[in-house]
């Protein structure tokens, strides 16, 4: 089975037949979720098509045809999109967007970092990889500087420093995003991000059951409550900045002036003194 067909069939599991206002009939179903006669049906495609295309054997789907099933199964513009790229994988065709070679941080971006302090902010790129960051975004990840810059990622520091479940006040939620925003990235970075989700699949048990539930979607910004070993409980707005066609992102944690959680973004501030971007 390929990608774009484990895809198909966990999303079908996802969705009853009360959810598309269909009945659920006599009898006790034997999985979960919509049948595959019942998905070809809303679709509007044949069932042995259908069938076809989740067993694998049928590898290039139309746009229209996986735009009738996205429909079918409620999926998100994110979930489309990642289910277009995985059909373009599969039938070896050019991607429509092209995975991105590693690039570091540029002049610009760092110049920014400094520029929102004391707001801390950072570089990331597809997988997360922190690219550069300001003193006050070192500072907010207890022991994420510790780290060698190679290493400094944040679905790493989520899943494998010891500082997060105490850092992150809804940590199952903050774990989900990263791992859902993590699948996005098999397309744009399928190397490296394959690579990270080897490494954390064999080091976390709960990484692994949630890149199991292939739940895709973009992390655009929110908000984000900490409970944090210098400045206490502070819940931050954060905002995420997308560069043009590099894949890299700037992450900004910010509060309102005269607010307390302002007033703790300078106490953090205060503790970084003499440090310079990293």
């Amino acid at each position: 089975m390929n990608a774009m067909a484990e895809f198909l069939r966990i999303r079908r599991g996802r969705i009853g037949p009360a959810d598309v206002g269909l009945p659920t009939g006599p009898g006790i179903r034997r999985t979960p979720g919509l049948r595959r006669e019942e998905l070809a049906a809303l679709a509007g495609v044949s069932v042995d098509y259908y069938i076809r295309i989740e067993q694998g054997r049928e590898s290039t789907p139309s746009d229209a045809v996986l735009g009738a099933l996205a429909r079918a199964l409620r999926l998100t513009d994110d979930e489309h999109a990642h289910l277009l790229g995985l059909a373009d994988q599969t039938a070896g065709r050019t991607p429509r967007r092209r995975p991105s070679d590693p690039r570091p941080a540029g002049p610009g971006l760092r110049l920014l970092l400094e520029s929102v302090r004391p707001s801390p902010a950072y570089v990331v790129d597809e997988v997360n990889d922190v690219l550069a960051a300001n003193p006050e975004g070192l500072a907010l990840m207890p022991g994420l500087g510790d780290w060698p810059p190679g290493a400094r990622n944040t679905v790493r520091y989520t899943f494998l420093h010891p500082a997060a479940r105490a850092l992150f006040t809804d940590w199952d939620r903050v774990a989900r995003n990263c791992v859902a925003h993590l699948h996005t990235a098999e397309l744009t970075a399928p190397e490296r991000a394959a690579a990270l989700v080897e490494e954390l699949t064999s080091s976390s048990a709960e990484f692994a059951a949630l890149w199991r539930r292939h739940e895709v979607w973009v992390k655009r910004g929110g908000e984000t409550a900490f409970r944090h070993p210098v400045i206490g409980p502070v819940t931050l707005a954060n905002e995420v900045l997308s560069t043009t066609g590099d894949g890299q992102r700037l992450l900004v944690y910010q509060a309102s002036p005269g607010t307390p959680e302002h007033d703790a973004l300078v106490l953090l501030s205060m503790t970084t003194e003499g440090v310079g971007t990293a």
